[in-house]
């Protein structure tokens, strides 16, 4: 009977996998009209832009909107394999193949002992939530490379660490895999294969790290949270304006730059309680180290100057891994930020121009998104906490001679 209900559950996994992702390609194919602004331009025209400058062997130096590690120029290069197709079409089909990865690694985990399938279900289930955004960005293939990551954890600390190393070469956060992991075979396996392959792409190609000025020079996007500031402010006489600076949607003007350095003091402080946490923490098991994956990106996601729709597709991808474990505290957490995905698809592309002008439906939204989103970082940063850190324990009972009148307890 468990094997039928098993075949039977991995069937309408499957089948719901295949029809969802079905709309995603119609979409982003544009058989299906999405509303909306385009969110396949970033793909025809500026991912085709840098392939064009990568093939002649170096970076985009002169292109401000690329803020990536350099490995990501592996993502951007790899339509080149489907030469037969047009280079869209041809990075969408790779999408594809990646989002079919992680749900294989996923469906694999899950039927290990103390492993659920309902990670599987969250991956399948949740990433059609934000729209066919996660076909139209590399974020999906460095989602399946995380989640790789943190699966191997469990049996092969070598292998995850090279794959978090490999990972932060291609969009930074992978990095943030590490924080619950206590093996040192996986920290030197991370720091060896990112120091080799940063080695490389700055021997071969010139402007490895140029991204790291252009990232430096960001503002305030208008999806994050401290951009609800500026959303309600434009109502009250501030003269500021919106403007596509650096690859996005900014707020540019007066007190700008105060808010933008209080994204990043929150940043630090979220780093710096992630470190008292690791210090503190004394109780690990299995799912510990994806638990302390899940908030640490999380917790880097809400304090961000920029939360971009596509950084859900982390979110989501590190959500069904926690699912994966039947003991993980981050059920709470994982519903939150699958709330915050139907949301974000709504602000983004669906009335997107009510976000830029920060009418009351798109401040609406935004408070919305941001404040599930929050509330999720909070939410797991506690369950964590008391999961991983002892608290105040009993002083041990100071044993009393016994009484003249008492028998001695033979042995």
């Amino acid at each position: 009977m468990r094997t039928t209900a098993a075949r039977g559950s991995l069937t309408g996994l499957l089948l719901l996998w295949g029809l969802t992702r079905a709309a995603l390609l119609l979409c982003v194919l544009k058989v299906i009209v999405f509303p909306g602004p385009d969110v396949t331009s970033d793909v025809s025209v500026i991912y085709r832009g840098w392939y064009e400058v990568l093939l002649t062997g170096t970076f985009p130096l002169d292109d401000v909107t690329w803020q990536y590690p350099p490995a990501a120029a592996l993502a951007v290069l790899s339509p080149g394999l489907l030469p037969f197709l047009e280079y869209a079409t041809a990075f969408f089909v790779l999408a594809l193949l990646a989002d079919l990865a992680v749900l294989a690694l996923l469906v694999h985990a899950g039927r290990r002992p103390g492993r659920s399938p309902r990670g599987a279900w969250v991956w399948v289930a949740g990433l059609p939530l934000l729209g066919p955004t996660v076909y139209a960005r590399y974020d999906v293939m460095v989602t399946a490379v995380a989640v790789a990551a943190l699966l191997a954890g469990v049996r092969h600390p070598r292998l995850m660490g090279a794959l978090a190393g490999f990972g932060a070469l291609l969009k930074v956060w992978p990095a943030m895999l590490l924080l619950g992991v206590r093996r040192r075979a996986a920290w030197a396996s991370a720091a060896a294969t990112g120091a080799g392959v940063a080695a490389l792409f700055a021997v071969t190609v010139p402007g490895a790290f140029a991204f790291l000025t252009f990232q430096r020079d960001r503002g305030t996007e208008v999806e994050s949270l401290g951009a609800l500031v500026f959303h309600v402010a434009r109502h009250h006489g501030w003269d500021g304006e919106v403007l596509l600076n650096y690859g996005s949607v900014e707020f540019l003007g007066p007190y700008v730059t105060w808010v933008s350095t209080g994204a990043l003091f929150l940043t630090g402080a979220a780093f710096a309680w992630l470190v008292l946490w690791r210090l503190l923490a004394t109780r690990f098991e299995a799912h510990t180290a994806v638990d302390a994956a899940f908030t640490a990106v999380l917790m880097f996601t809400v304090t961000s100057r920029v939360i971009s729709p596509q950084y859900m597709v982390w979110l989501v991808g590190l959500a069904a891994v926690c699912l994966c474990f039947r003991e993980s505290r981050m059920r709470l957490p994982v519903a939150l930020v699958l709330a915050a995905s139907v949301v974000t698809v709504l602000e983004f592309p669906v009335w997107f121009h009510h976000v830029v002008a920060s009418d009351p439906l798109g401040i609406a939204l935004l408070a919305v998104r941001n404040g599930l989103l929050v509330a999720a970082a909070l939410l797991a940063a506690r369950a964590l906490w008391r999961a991983t850190v002892p608290g105040r324990r009993p002083l041990p009972t100071v044993p009393q001679p016994a009484r003249a009148t008492e028998a001695p307890v033979s042995s």
